[in-house]
């Protein structure tokens, strides 16, 4: 449904035959032309619901679930700002295993990065590398006292399963438009998906380049 919206654009492909001055006219999706919501939008509660994608979920049962059609899949996508589905979209955990077992060795025993967690003067969070893991460090209380701890109290390995099942987890959390706005929703996009007239216009749904 969404590339029937997407208006197109017809342009020139030359040269393409003899003889040379002519050219072939070349109609194609105009992709440049996306929609993209503000950011600030989500904010914004009155329209949204925040919602957690369960394992193995695609884009398309989340509209049928919500909207009643699994066509309103580019609904979902386009309010998250979500541009390729394959990248944006949080893989299965059966896709996340394959992955790891096809591109690693061990990837549950080798270690992406170190991770700090709430001491002293350092906050929960922040990656460091095996340098400081192994250091001993100087750590300030707040109330003037100072002590040397190894750097294994500060933080902690990271497995390369865990990065990336945490990485994954992240794209998990999206917002869905509720549906009372849905269908206002798509209405704008239509409207907002036609051409005005120009020099290059030709209908509402097609213009050529320059």
């Amino acid at each position: 449904m969404y590339f029937n919206l997407v208006p197109n654009i017809i342009y020139d492909e030359k040269p393409i035959k003899y003889p040379f001055s002519e050219s072939d006219k070349i109609i194609a999706k105009n992709f440049f032309r996306r929609y993209k919501l503000n950011d600030e939008i989500f904010s914004t509660a009155v329209f949204f619901n925040r919602y957690k994608i369960i394992d193995g979920e695609r884009p398309d049962m989340v509209a049928n679930k919500l909207y009643g059609n699994p066509f309103f899949d580019w609904v979902i996508l386009m309010t998250n700002n979500l541009v390729n589905a394959h990248f944006d979209w949080p893989m299965s955990n059966y896709e996340i295993n394959k992955i790891l077992e096809n591109e690693y060795d061990n990837p549950y025993t080798e270690i992406k990065y170190y991770r700090t967690v709430q001491k002293g003067q350092y906050p929960a969070g922040l990656r460091v590398d095996k340098a400081f893991f192994d250091k001993q460090h100087k750590i300030n209380d707040g109330f003037g006292n100072i002590s040397i701890v190894n750097g294994s109290e500060i933080c902690g390995p990271v497995s390369v399963a865990q990065d990336f099942t945490e990485q994954n987890e992240t794209k998990r959390r999206i917002y869905l438009l509720k549906p009372l706005y849905f269908k206002q929703f798509v209405n704008d996009f239509k409207k907002n998906s036609q051409y005005k007239k120009s020099s290059n216009y030709i209908n509402q749904r097609l213009k050529q380049t320059g």
